[in-house]
């Protein structure tokens, strides 16, 4: 027959060792800090020997819809939360001054477009992102289109890439309307908003100005834009 008082007194020691929690700096974690209790970091600097996963890549590829704009969403915050990094003015230097510094993210964008408020909601949590924490690296290949341009543009200046063979393409906002008159009044109204809202977006990311895209987009035709004329209009800044 089991001591059914000494099987508890066991169980709860196990219990308060499970329980024995300290909150440490991330730059304070060294090696063997978890063998006995668990470590809650309060911020999210990796300390300077931690494995540093090198994939920081993410792909938007596909049309810009409610699930894609999710996703694009999640991977940037996920990436942001491994962006920064803790190490030393000279990394030879074991003494030299200790700093912070962020690793970029790389994001590759082939699409035909999509919805414009999944478009401005990747917008805003990218900038967010490099306000915020790091860079952001955008590369077009295959093709750029409609709400994909101004995440192609959005990229960190002077770290947006476009493919020799990349096709980009800008035209009017497209939408339908039905119901009462009223109903259709005020989706017309929407639908200008969004228009204005995408014209003065794009042109705060590049070298167009408003008049100059609303000049393009007058035609009431698609535009289709090469990649070096990607770089001269400042879609991109470099081509691959």
């Amino acid at each position: 027959m089991k001591d059914k008082s000494k099987t508890k007194k066991n169980k709860t020691k196990k219990k308060k060792k499970e329980l024995d929690i300290e909150v440490k700096d991330a730059a304070q974690v060294k090696e063997g800090d978890l063998d006995d209790k668990q470590i809650v970091i309060i911020n999210n600097i990796q300390p300077p020997d931690a494995e540093m996963p090198e994939l920081r890549t993410m792909s938007l590829y596909g049309d810009i819809t409610e699930q894609k704009g999710s996703e694009i969403v999640a991977g940037l915050l996920f990436l942001e939360s491994s962006a920064l990094r803790a190490g030393l003015s000279d990394p030879n230097d074991p003494e030299s001054e200790p700093i912070v510094f962020s690793k970029s993210i790389n994001m590759f964008i082939s699409t035909h477009g999509g919805c414009a408020s999944d478009m401005f909601s990747i917008l805003d949590v990218m900038e967010m992102v490099k306000n915020r924490t790091c860079d952001i690296e955008t590369t077009g290949i295959g093709k750029v289109m409609s709400a994909g341009v101004p995440i192609l543009a959005a990229g960190t200046k002077g770290k947006r890439k476009v493919g020799k063979n990349c096709r980009i393409m800008l035209h009017n906002v497209m939408a339908g309307a039905g119901g009462t008159i009223f109903n259709m009044e005020n989706e017309l109204e929407e639908i200008k908003w969004v228009q204005d809202r995408y014209i003065e977006t794009l042109a705060g990311y590049t070298k167009m100005t408003k008049a100059k895209i609303k000049k393009m987009l007058k035609t009431q035709r698609d535009v289709y834009i090469s990649a070096e004329e990607a770089i001269n209009l400042g879609i991109a800044d470099e081509i691959i």
